[in-house]
């Protein structure tokens, strides 16, 4: 499997993960693993040093990972500096034990979090550079999460029309009594919403005056860190993060392999930006839809998602994959298309993006790899 998977390099893209409620993944196996351990462990204790220098407090990585002690909102910290720790760790095996290089993928792009790590392994910044600027603001972004809920807002009619979701997203922000805004647009029928002190709700309330009837908001209870909204404004966090960018060593190579950013929605790092990019980073809105799309438009054959447990990126991909099947299947039973029919009313926002964007036909021939179940998944000797 690694020398098939090292010839298929220039047809694979690594997706690194980003923060979530539960971080550890299957870590624990790989730092107590004979071969893998003494690598993991390196990195867990350099990121944690790391961590510990930025936020002068005393950080274990390798200990919570041994006591598979999962981190919470009031450890941000500590998840910042395990998951971008991880995830270069995982790199590393790669490397070091399969002879699988980063540098030889098409490209690579990673969710949130995960971009800072991307812009770290393809060398742009060292470790310690590419985790000082989420840790330096981990406090006031942890604050700032108290009153904070998640909503995906999705749509199981036409496409989402995202200018309108701004535009209701200002309204209910101008009334005085929270600020809510977009974190992420996650396909072209779903965003991710983030709002304080009851913004979500009112966005429930009102969201039918403006959208068809079948949109829908669900609500996550779990406690989140504002990233990639305006709510970070309420800190100065951009603003601090700049100031530390002026100083920052680093950030004048371009990055090898291409890091297709979420910020933009484009392959926008060179030789010199990538502080423009990564302020822009604190409070815009992670495109997750553009990358997806990149992914199938440039002739992807595999996609491996790099960090502790990925979910996101592989369900969206699976998300995608299960609707274009059932488009397929429908579309393809008989002359009188009643079933096709029945599919299309379901989905009319994937029959809209159909006829122009063909590359999403792709998607259920792209593999997936979990790169930690692979790694474990080795005989080495």
């Amino acid at each position: 499997m690694s020398s098939n998977l090292m010839d298929r390099l220039g047809f694979t893209t690594f997706a690194f993960r980003g923060y979530n409620v539960r971080n550890l993944g299957r870590t624990s196996e790989l730092l107590e693993h004979r071969v893998y351990g003494p690598v993991v462990e390196r990195y867990l204790v350099e990121a944690g040093e790391i961590c510990s220098d930025v936020v002068r407090q005393k950080v274990d990585l390798v200990a919570r990972v041994r006591q598979n002690q999962e981190t919470t909102v009031e450890t941000y910290h500590e998840a910042i500096a395990l998951i971008v720790g991880v995830e270069l760790a995982q790199v590393r095996l790669l490397d070091e034990f399969f002879d699988v290089r980063l540098n030889r993928a098409r490209f690579i792009f990673g969710y949130s979090l995960g971009e800072l790590t991307a812009v770290v392994a393809s060398g742009v910044f060292a470790m310690r550079e590419g985790l000082k600027l989420p840790l330096a603001v981990a406090a006031d972004c942890v604050a700032l999460a108290e009153g904070v809920t998640m909503g995906v807002l999705f749509s199981r009619g036409p496409l989402l029309d995202f200018e309108e979701v701004k535009r209701l997203c200002l309204v209910i922000s101008a009334e005085g009594q929270g600020v809510i805004g977009i974190s992420a647009y996650l396909a072209p029928n779903t965003v991710l919403l983030l709002g304080q002190n009851g913004t979500i709700d009112r966005f429930a309330r009102q969201m039918h005056e403006v959208f068809p009837a079948r949109v829908y908001l669900r609500k996550n209870h779990d406690p989140w860190p504002p990233m990639h909204t305006p709510l970070v404004w309420q800190r100065n966090i951009p603003n601090r993060a700049g100031v530390l960018m002026h100083t920052l060593p680093g950030g004048f190579t371009k990055p090898n392999p291409p890091v297709f950013s979420l910020v933009t929605g484009k392959m926008s790092y060179g030789d010199h930006n990538s502080r423009e990019i990564l302020i822009q980073w604190i409070d815009h809105p992670q495109r997750l839809w553009d990358a997806v799309y990149e992914t199938l438009a440039s002739g992807i054959e595999t996609v491996i998602h790099v960090g502790p447990a990925p979910n996101l990126i592989p369900a969206t991909f699976n998300r995608l994959r299960d609707n274009v099947q059932a488009q397929l299947t429908g579309n393809s039973l008989n002359s009188l298309g009643l079933r096709a029919m029945a599919r299309a009313v379901r989905r009319p926002w994937l029959t809209t993006l159909l006829p122009s964007r063909t590359a999403l036909l792709r998607a259920p021939t792209v593999e997936h790899i979990i790169l930690e179940d692979w790694l474990l998944e080795q005989s080495l000797k």
